[in-house]
């Protein structure tokens, strides 16, 4: 029998009743030291009180009236996004799929009133994941995310990650735009190199194609910027934002130049609850604290501290782990055992982790989470490599 809760997840048996900073509470009442932060969501940790009372004093207030009128809390959160980014206009949505979603959309149509209507065609990278609409999955291509779903919407094209020759050669005529994340969090942890993402830029530039940037996982400070193309100098055209912008309540966006929304008119595109006046006042809070560079600062100085423990747990456990990728707080270990195993290790020395593909176990912990916090997940994840090599042993 089927139950209540249509079965699509393959759920730990953990349930958390309160969370606090970088701890989750189980209903048992184990305290769980959170290195995963709801997979990048909650970027200030659990109950943090700006979020709290930002929250509260605007549901006291008004929940939702629909985009048939002005919604002020929207317009404070676009003017905060639009002066610290490359960006002239912001939609909201309330999630990174709705976001990509419009970006594909924005691209289309863009070319379609530049009089160039069968330029539709977007080349993505194989490892991508940008969520789980059609759309979503057919830019990603790989058989996990479209086995079973077709007929696929038509216009995508995978290149195989780090493939220059083959980029160029995807490119023709009917190319629209470049999607691409500029680290790759389900494919593994896989940061595109600055030289790289330069280099997209310029051939966008070159072959009049448009730079899509997925920054769902990746932004909101998650890289010691506050987008994590900004490490390379460079802006993309449109860009997906989604996760961290709502510090755990359900908040995405698109933002992108006047030129590249210039195809959105009224009409176009639209949403229910996108940008309603909670989501925006959470999110306007969540960006006056990651977006203030002293904040930025404590998030590398973190990001470095973390670093170098994991290195150390990898040279301590040669058999169990075999790198550490990434960038910021948002690192991967690769794994010489089943990643699935370190995860559930992880769950027994009640530590959060989240596993990825290409055998990588995933650390997006709070950008809040403090010195005493690291010290005690790298204890914990020592712990958990000692089980398995306990294991191994037997």
């Amino acid at each position: 029998m089927i139950p209540s809760v249509l079965p699509t997840y393959n759920r730990a048996p953990l349930t958390f009743v309160k969370g606090e900073g970088s701890w989750l509470i189980e209903a048992d009442g184990r305290r769980f030291l959170d290195m995963g932060a709801g997979i990048a969501v909650n970027a200030l940790g659990h109950a943090h009180p700006a979020l709290v009372e930002a929250l509260t004093e605007q549901a006291g207030k008004l929940w939702h009236t629909s985009n048939l009128y002005d919604i002020p809390q929207q317009q404070a959160l676009a003017d905060k996004l639009v002066a610290a980014t490359f960006a002239d206009t912001v939609f909201f949505t309330n999630s990174g799929t709705e976001s990509c979603e419009l970006a594909v959309k924005m691209a289309r149509k863009y070319f379609h009133d530049k009089g160039q209507p069968d330029r539709t065609g977007i080349i993505a990278f194989e490892g991508a994941f940008h969520g789980r609409s059609h759309a979503a999955i057919a830019a990603a291509g790989s058989e996990k995310m479209v086995k079973g779903f077709g007929p696929l919407l038509p216009g995508f094209t995978q290149v195989a990650w780090g493939d220059h020759d083959g980029l160029h050669a995807a490119i023709d005529d009917t190319t629209a735009a470049i999607l691409i994340e500029p680290v790759q969090g389900e494919g593994g942890i896989r940061p595109l190199p600055v030289q790289c993402l330069k280099g997209l830029r310029d051939l966008c530039d070159e072959k009049g194609i448009l730079l899509v940037l997925d920054e769902v996982q990746c932004g909101m400070g998650r890289t010691g910027k506050l987008f994590a193309h900004e490490w390379a100098g460079v802006a993309p055209d449109i860009m997906m934002v989604a996760k961290g912008i709502g510090g755990g309540f359900p908040l995405g966006a698109v933002l992108a130049t006047e030129e590249a929304a210039s195809g959105m008119t009224a009409g176009t595109h639209g949403s229910t609850y996108g940008g309603n006046p909670l989501a925006c006042a959470v999110g306007a809070a969540v960006m006056d604290i990651i977006a203030d560079p002293g904040f930025l600062e404590s998030v590398n100085a973190k990001a470095g501290r973390l670093r170098q423990g994991l290195e150390g747990l990898v040279s301590a456990h040669p058999g169990i782990f075999e790198e550490v990728r990434g960038v910021g707080l948002m690192l991967g270990l690769k794994c010489k055992v089943a990643n699935t195993d370190v995860v559930s290790a992880a769950y027994d020395a009640e530590l959060i982790t989240v596993p990825a593909a290409d055998n990588v176990v995933r650390l997006l912990p709070p950008l809040t989470l403090t010195d005493k916090d690291i010290a005690e997940a790298l204890k914990r994840l020592d712990v958990a490599a000692e089980q398995i090599e306990g294991q191994k042993r037997t």
